[in-house]
């Protein structure tokens, strides 16, 4: 996924056929192929107000497909396909309707987007008569319609209080995200920033990932990170960012950032009751298949096994292939039919996934988000208010380019508004420097968004040796691993009292790295053969991990 603001691709190559089959792709201007979708799919005779928020729907569809590379990358040199099963209907040559082709010239720079994210809504749609679904109704917009309704009004009925319509979106050429060549030692720019903060982000699934300095050089501890992530997922292990490392990172954060976006619906997943809705199989319609298969498609952003599925509702062919996929990779009988046993796994793998990825506040270890100081902030502003958004500036700074850092004197001056203004361009929201609601509580989303990222957990390597003279930042008494999270030094202690059977030490831990904690890592590095240094290096930190593993799967 792009890590800047949408903007409207000037082309769009569409593969006429399933995503898998041997059809060939064609690459149109954008706009000719939102007219030929809109052409395809609804009728010229309704009224302009559901023609309009028909379109709208299906602009922001295809540019989620296009911003957040879903097909790409998957490995797939295309942005959509032209078949209703996966996406939208596009016929190739077809005549284009008058109205709809003014309609689309109108309004083709604007897409769906929800309050807090970055990325297009994907907005999914159907007939509303032989296929329902958890989306825009097409026939039921002109019902609206016929009531009065307005586009926008539409477009909330459907899809919440809480998507908007961006307009006046730039029209550019897009390319595919991967920047043609390898990034590799010794590289510095942007496109390494963006593989630190990818693998940051991704690491907080998968500790085994050292977490890594973001600065904007390939250094050597990034590309143990790259060499760590492309082990766990079978890619050559060479920390080499090529191709398929690129697009296995953008993949594994899309999923994230799938999530994100379940959670922020509110209807789904956690919000609705999960109870068992008596068997599924192919041939059913209604509310149960249509989470049914929004929880498959969650799974298939972390399992490649599962493929993804329209959510509409429908429990077809593609739907039982993919609960199918589903039971053959957690072992259990492959019928195509979500049974107690298989609904019970397929929910319990959402949780584990909701609950790894952070995204429960049950177990996030992220800051609290700073409440709104209920009145805007602008130039000449003072306060403690103020003093609070240029510290949050701060801790953003490290990971996004051209953003400036601000002294944080608590008076709103042109250093403030300048960094300000930068944050408005990435949370695609008006770029005027006055930090009202929208603006104040999307830099803090952006800054727990950092800080979860670049906070290790335990038993991870946080991307910097830890020596004599460290500090954690102490927030209480330790009591679980969990409350370890973000507090390395604490969890050396932590490990090294455990292997040492030290459990009445006084003093230790105490998230202070001194004389005593110095002493004891020398000790285990001269038991296992290191250099005795005192310093915590990423080998060092391993060995710790791994005596600290075996004597607690021993014990356990």
């Amino acid at each position: 996924m792009p890590d800047t603001t949408p903007v409207i691709p000037e082309f769009i190559t569409v593969h006429l056929g399933a995503p898998d089959s041997n059809a060939p792709n064609v690459t149109v201007r954008f706009i000719d192929y939102i007219k030929n979708v809109a052409s395809s799919e609804i009728y010229p005779t309704w009224p302009e107000s559901a023609l309009r928020a028909n379109i709208y729907a299906q602009i922001s569809f295809a540019l989620n497909k296009v911003y957040t590379e879903f097909y790409r990358s998957r490995g797939y040199d295309f942005d959509i396909t032209n078949t209703t099963q996966f996406d939208q209907a596009y016929v190739q040559g077809r005549n284009i309707f008058g109205d709809i082709s003014d309609i689309v010239d109108d309004i083709f720079d604007s897409y769906l987007r929800r309050n807090g994210a970055i990325e297009p809504l994907a907005a999914q749609f159907c007939n509303g008569t032989t296929v329902t679904c958890n989306g825009l109704s097409q026939w039921g917009t002109v019902t609206l319609a016929n009531q009065g309704y307005l586009p926008f009004q539409m477009i909330r009925y459907y899809y919440g209080d809480d998507v908007n319509i961006i307009t006046n979106v730039p029209v550019e050429a897009v390319g595919e995200s991967y920047p043609g060549t390898p990034i590799r030692l010794g590289d510095v720019g942007t496109d390494v920033l963006r593989v630190q903060i990818l693998l940051n982000a991704i690491s907080t699934n998968y500790p085994a990932i050292p977490k890594v300095p973001t600065g904007a050089v390939f250094g050597e501890s990034t590309e143990n990170a790259v060499r760590t992530f492309q082990r766990i997922f079978n890619l050559t292990p060479d920390g080499v960012v090529g191709r398929a490392t690129w697009y296995k990172l953008v993949s594994l954060f899309t999923g994230i950032n799938r999530l994100n976006e379940l959670n922020a619906r509110g209807d789904v997943i956690f919000g609705l009751s999960l109870e068992y809705p008596e068997a599924l199989r192919e041939g059913d319609t209604g509310q149960g298949v249509y989470i049914l298969q929004l929880m498959l498609n969650v799974l298939a952003e972390y399992y490649d096994t599962v493929p993804s599925v329209t959510e509409d509702g429908v429990y077809g062919p593609a739907t039982t292939r993919a609960v199918s996929a589903f039971q053959r990779t957690y072992g259990l009988p492959v019928d195509g039919v979500v049974g107690p046993l298989t609904w019970e796994s397929m929910y319990n793998a959402i949780k584990g996934i909701y609950i790894a990825t952070g995204r429960s506040a049950e177990f996030t270890t992220a800051p609290a988000m700073a409440p709104f100081p209920g009145m805007p902030l602008t130039m000449g502003a003072r306060g403690n208010a103020v003093m609070t958004l240029q510290n949050h500036i701060n801790d953003v700074v490290p990971v996004f380019a051209n953003i400036p850092t601000v002294n944080p004197t608590g008076n709103y001056g042109p250093n403030t508004k300048a960094a300000v203004t930068e944050l408005q361009n990435r949370l695609n929201l008006p770029q005027n420097g006055t930090v009202d609601e929208n603006t104040w509580n999307g830099i803090e989303r952006m800054r727990t968004q950092v800080i979860r990222g670049s906070e290790a957990q335990f038993g991870q390597y946080p991307g910097f040796d830890l020596r004599e003279g460290m500090q954690d930042e102490i927030r209480g008494i330790a009591i679980t691993t969990e409350e370890l999270t973000g507090r390395p030094v604490y969890s050396i202690q932590y490990m090294l009292r455990m292997i040492n059977r030290e459990k009445d030490l006084p003093g230790i831990p105490d998230g202070i790295f001194g004389p005593q904690t110095t002493e004891r890592v020398r000790v285990f590095q001269t038991e296992q053969g290191l250099q005795p240094t005192g310093i915590v290096d990423i080998v060092t930190f391993d060995a710790i991990k791994i005596a600290y593993d075996e004597d607690f799967f021993t014990d356990n």
